[in-house]
């Protein structure tokens, strides 16, 4: 089961120049078609005099969700080249936005097509690539006795301690890498007392 994806620390800016046409690239991290909708705003307000700003997004660990926009430019010139460059280097949870400015001088639709795309590849250059795990939450509870059975599953698995208190009633909220989610689940099953109290 595949549990890890590739996507970018942080926002990243490069600038391609072609004819004189100037074309001014961003990766932004986001992780919803809302977040993405929000930084494509915000380029628009802040490059209000640019003639068009295309761009594409990827989302979630299997990479399903996409969309693309060519924002006035020839159909298939823009969005669809920005998006085969976050394909090619297997990203996702990423928006790429390009803001062009026209320099007088017609690129034609290969010339569109390059321009874009290189724009992409160099914001992506520009960035940082990350790996992430898909991980999955477990919250339960339990009886004191029981400690050292739940900390040696813990131990064994190391999953992060997202919460935990100690009364006569235990209750814990770990996070695990869903690869071995099952494991830890049939795991703490086995502990006697241990009750589920939500999954995520």
């Amino acid at each position: 089961m595949k549990d890890i994806y590739k996507t970018i620390a942080n926002t990243s800016k490069a600038t391609y120049t072609e004819k004189r046409s100037k074309f001014i690239a961003y990766a932004i991290p986001v992780i919803s078609p809302e977040e993405a909708k929000t930084e494509i705003d915000k380029l628009r307000k802040e490059y209000y005099d640019a003639r068009h700003v295309c761009w594409a997004y990827m989302l979630g660990a299997e990479r399903k969700e996409f969309r693309s926009n060519d924002d006035g430019e020839p159909s298939g010139t823009a969005g669809k080249p920005i998006l085969g460059q976050i394909n090619s280097n297997e990203l996702t949870n990423i928006l790429i936005a390009v803001v062009r400015y026209f320099g007088g001088i017609k690129l034609g639709t290969s010339g569109l097509i390059v321009a874009y795309r290189e724009a992409a590849a160099e914001a992506i250059g520009e960035a940082e690539i990350i790996e992430k795990t898909v991980d999955c939450r477990i919250s339960f509870s339990f009886e004191y006795p029981f400690m050292n059975d739940v900390m040696k599953i813990v131990k064994d698995l190391e999953p992060t301690i997202l919460h935990q208190s100690y009364d006569m009633d235990c209750t814990m909220a770990l996070e695990i890498r869903k690869a071995l989610f099952d494991e830890l689940r049939n795991r703490l099953e086995k502990v006697e007392s241990l009750l589920f109290t939500d999954k995520e």
